[in-house]
């Protein structure tokens, strides 16, 4: 496989910025009296604020569907292309979606928004906060295909958030036979939680096991870190660290998103 990264983001070493959407109709959190319109009002302007402090990309979530399905209601997926359609005129970087926890429903929204890639679980089997988490790549895979989305790149979370493999496999043979049999376009490797920390030593891991396929950091990465993080990564999702004070709950920061884009944007010229 032949690394995508530049061709989509125009640059090697991606930092692609989480919007997260607040939570959905449906959602325990939605605010049925503030409605959709206030989820589209706070995503204008968190992505105002990622463009404007220089991210690579952006990869729009329903990161406060809490707590998260792993077969979503068809409104998730349904309201989320209605905010994106109320985003297009303002996205001026390349953009991903993600349903959590829902591969196909990912793959859908893609397709319809004219999404370029997609990060979601695709593989394995879990022990998760969320219940016993079971997933069918091989199913995900064949939709993908019947829908004509072939086109549209796949990131494969094998260090899922809150969920821990079943299989007593090390780390290693995963990001093998995941690359091998499942042909993903990225593999990302995350901490426990949204902004918890990613070991590096297991990002050295997977590195070393993906072959030619590209290795994302997907959690934790700080403005004081993302050198180290990408000397090792292929490219970095960051979501948390852009939010006012660091905090997950809060809007994006624009000076903390130019801070860590010009520590990245060092180490990307020194290379």
């Amino acid at each position: 496989m032949t690394n995508w990264l530049p061709d989509v983001f125009g640059t090697r070493k991606p930092v692609v910025a989480m919007l997260h959407l607040d939570a959905m109709p449906g959602d325990p959190g939605y605010d049925s009296t503030a409605g959709v319109a206030a989820i589209v009002d706070r995503a204008k302007r968190e992505l105002a604020g990622l463009q404007e402090g220089g991210v690579d990309g952006v990869l729009i979530s329903n990161e406060f569907s809490l707590p998260y399905l792993t077969k979503t209601e068809p409104i998730t997926a349904i309201t989320m292309a209605r905010i994106i359609g109320e985003l297009q005129t303002e996205l001026a970087v390349p953009y991903g979606v993600n349903v959590l926890w829902d591969g196909r429903a990912s793959i859908d929204l893609a397709t319809a928004t004219d999404a370029k890639f997609v990060r979601e679980i695709f593989t394995g089997v879990y022990a998760s906060d969320f219940g016993l988490w079971d997933t069918n790549v091989g199913e995900v895979a064949r939709h993908r295909h019947r829908i004509g989305a072939a086109g549209v790149k796949l990131l494969f979370n094998i260090v899922p958030e809150s969920a821990k493999y079943l299989a007593d496999r090390d780390l290693a043979s995963i990001a093998r036979s995941t690359v091998f049999a499942c042909k993903p376009d990225a593999l990302c490797v995350s901490g426990l939680t949204a902004g918890s920390p990613t070991d590096t030593q297991s990002l050295s891991i997977v590195k070393e096991n993906a072959g030619d396929t590209p290795v994302f950091v997907n959690t934790g990465v700080r403005a004081h870190n993302v050198a180290e993080q990408l000397a090792v990564a292929d490219g970095a999702v960051i979501g948390t660290t852009f939010k006012h004070d660091g905090k997950f709950e809060n809007e994006v920061e624009r000076s903390r998103v130019e801070e860590l884009m010009r520590e990245a944007r060092a180490f990307r010229d020194a290379l």
